[in-house]
């Protein structure tokens, strides 16, 4: 019999022709995946060797003696629910499905356990083991089980990931649900292993493969079925190795005498036979896709990892951790919490709430100010605003006993519709805070977000700041303007001033500009700059960045097609951290040029001028600037995009003029542009 040692399993999709449900393939040894320093040391295959084969002797030695420790057993889970806003965020109706099925899987009590094969049904094993979700996290506060963190590390799902959140794995079995498992379905160390990487222990799993309904499916929901296994120190049917279907696996073995020896599948061959018996390709530590069981041998096998202390399993089921994860029978009501679909509407939009409270509610009490119903007593209500405002919700829940509220003071903001017009100059000059000026910010994980500061501007005393030297790598930080209406719009140019510093060479933080043309419901990326390149304005600073005069960028948004010229238009500033310095954002301006404006109104009097217009070689740029500053002169195509800069730099008050270059372009239409601090003007010339 060959032994090989994996330090995890690795759950993985192959596509099947012709097939809606997918075969599973597992990889070892994918070390990359581990962020403790121990993988690189050169002893420690030898180390997670001994420890397999220590483990291995216990199982033997327990799997003799039949002992079960005191009947069936208990384990406290936890879902870490890994996401950035996307479908990856599954509800909690998901997780419950999905807790359903891993109880009924290891309880025989799955309704397919019946349609095993005569040959393997009295093989079909009741594991007696239950999973039940916490209802106290590590510090004895109240809890549902399921956690919510907010990060683009959802798209990795390596341990960077695992790192934003970790309960301790000697009280609770680990989940982390993620829009990616690592390139896998999922993913989990085996005990042996697990023991060296405390903080990582558990089980990452794709949300797609989570429970049976939400993004999870019939055909997919028995994978977290199979990479419990694994974290309970089964193997594949087959054995050890990655790969099933290869005629070598018949000389490995899994370690279970009543698993018959087999190649693996990716199919469901229900007469196969490959090692010279009928394989068990119906049980779930196989890769064929009509997993229903567990043997009698497999039980024996996890039971025994349960008593063991290789990477303290056996501490999960004691009494005492049963009391302090909440577990150990009927949670009682100790936490009143709501969440909604949205924060950001538009008058005349919903809002579907959702209960989230804990335990055994019963009764329900919602008010909603400003909203239609002002009260309710469902569940989850939908509640419609007409006017533009900031509106507080209380919830109040019993479970016929006691009651608890709670008070969300700004929980949806609704917007104008249709917004302001253009054009907007916005230098944050007017506002102690964004709600000022109703803008939002958004700030799901609870460091700094986005604030009105003085420390620094490129006009004016203020600008938007960011203080990102406290965010952890991958938290994202949202800025939104209020609605804007370009129905009147034929182009529309946005700009804006920004200043950033790395700390390190290697930060690679984010700003990302997205656009919205139905008031914040859905998003499209319009522009992103990068920290190691465009975005960096300061070089590197170790110290607290605040920029100078100098450490200012400029930067343009012309892709703003005619499906965005909305009366509801909306844009949203995103900044995901790397590690980075500060970040600031200042002179934001929103230029939408009218459709069908006489000439007279786009002159906006003697403040800008063309003369004459249409051009000659001999016309003439007439500014009359109402306040000295930094002035910024342009010309500017129908697209948005910057052909000539005529100043960049501080003028005083009064009249100004300027020759307007008209060398080299093409006939048609196209304006000027003057800026200041609050100031953004435009007026159209025609070049025959």
């Amino acid at each position: 019999m060959q032994r090989t040692y994996s330090l995890f399993s690795l759950l993985l999709t192959l596509p099947l022709v012709g097939q809606q449900t997918p075969a599973f393939h597992c990889g070892a040894g994918e070390y990359d995946r581990v962020g403790a320093a121990v993988v690189r040391e050169a002893d420690f295959p030898q180390r997670v060797a001994q420890a397999d084969a220590e483990l291995e002797l216990f199982t033997r030695d327990f799997t003799e003696t039949g002992t079960r420790g005191g009947g069936g057993y208990v384990i406290p889970v936890v879902f870490h629910i890994i996401h950035n806003g996307g479908s990856e965020n599954i509800n909690d109706s998901q997780i419950h499905d999905a807790m359903r099925i891993l109880n009924e899987d290891f309880n025989r009590m799955n309704p397919d356990w019946d349609n095993v094969r005569s040959e393997f049904q009295d093989l079909v094993a009741d594991i007696g083991v239950e999973f039940r979700l916490a209802t106290k996290d590590p510090n004895g506060n109240c809890t549902s089980g399921i956690t919510r963190t907010q990060s683009a590390l959802t798209n990795e799902g390596s341990s960077g990931m695992k790192a934003l959140i970790s309960w301790p794995r000697n009280k609770y079995m680990q989940v982390w649900v993620a829009a990616s498992a690592d390139g896998a379905a999922g993913y989990t160390f085996r005990p042996g292993s697990a023991q060296f990487f405390a903080s990582e222990d558990g089980i990452v799993m794709q949300h797609l493969y989570v429970g049976a309904i939400g993004t999870g499916s019939t055909s997919r929901s028995r994978a977290l079925t199979h990479e419990v296994g694994h974290w309970l120190n089964l193997a594949h049917t087959w054995g050890d190795s990655n790969e099933p279907a290869v005629a070598s696996n018949c000389n490995m073995d899994d370690n279970v005498s009543d698993t018959p020896n087999t190649i693996g599948w990716t199919t469901c061959s229900l007469s196969g036979i490959t090692c010279g018996s009928l394989d068990n390709v119906e049980n779930y530590m196989d890769y064929s896709y009509c997993s229903k069981m567990f043997t009698v041998g497999q039980s024996s096998r996890m039971v025994a990892a349960l008593n063991s202390n290789t990477a303290q399993r056996n501490q999960l089921s004691l009494l005492s951790n049963l009391i302090n994860t909440g577990v150990n029978g009927n949670a009682t009501l100790c936490e009143a919490h709501f969440s909604s679909n949205t924060g950001q509407i538009c008058a005349g939009g919903s809002v579907q709430y959702t209960d989230e409270s804990f335990h055994n509610v019963s009764i329900w009490s919602w008010t909603f100010t400003g909203g239609s119903p002002s009260t309710s007593d469902e569940e989850d209500p939908i509640v419609t605003y007409a006017e533009s405002g900031i509106y507080p919700v209380t919830l109040s829940v019993s479970d016929g006993s006691s009651t608890i509220s709670t008070t969300t003071q700004s929980m949806v903001v609704v917007q104008n519709d249709p917004g302001q017009a253009p054009p907007i100059s916005e230098g944050f000059e007017t506002a102690a805070q964004f709600t000022d000026i109703d803008w939002s910010v958004l700030n799901v994980d609870g460091d700094n977000g986005f604030t009105i500061s003085t420390a620094a501007s490129f006009s004016g005393s203020k600008s938007a700041r960011l203080q990102n030297t406290a965010s952890m790598d991958g938290r994202i930080d949202q800025l939104l303007t209020p609605t804007i209406d370009l129905s009147d719009a034929t182009d529309v140019l946005v700009s804006f001033r920004y200043a950033y510093a790395s700390r390190q060479s290697g930060n690679d933080d984010r700003l990302r500009v997205f656009v919205s043309n139905n008031c914040g419901e859905t998003w499209s990326l319009r522009k992103q700059m990068f920290g190691s390149s465009t975005l960096n304005t300061g070089g590197v600073t170790s110290t607290n960045f605040v920029p100078s005069a100098a450490q200012w960028g400029y930067t343009e948004i012309a892709t703003i097609s005619s499906s965005y010229h909305v009366p509801n238009f909306r844009l949203r500033f995103e900044f995901e951290s790397d590690g980075g310095n500060n970040f600031y954002m200042d002179d934001v301006n929103i230029n939408g040029f009218p459709v069908g404006l006489e000439e007279a109104q786009l002159e906006r009097g003697a403040l800008l001028s063309v003369v004459p217009n249409p051009t000659t070689a001999n016309s003439q740029v007439i500014v009359n600037l109402p306040t000295t500053g930094r002035t910024t002169l342009e010309l500017v195509d129908v697209l948005g995009r910057t052909i000539n800069t005529l100043q960049d730099g501080d003028l005083s008050a009064g009249e100004r003029r300027f020759h307007l270059p008209t060398e080299g372009l093409s006939s048609g239409l196209y304006f000027v542009r003057v800026r200041q601090a609050g100031l953004n003007e435009a007026v159209r010339f025609t070049v025959q």
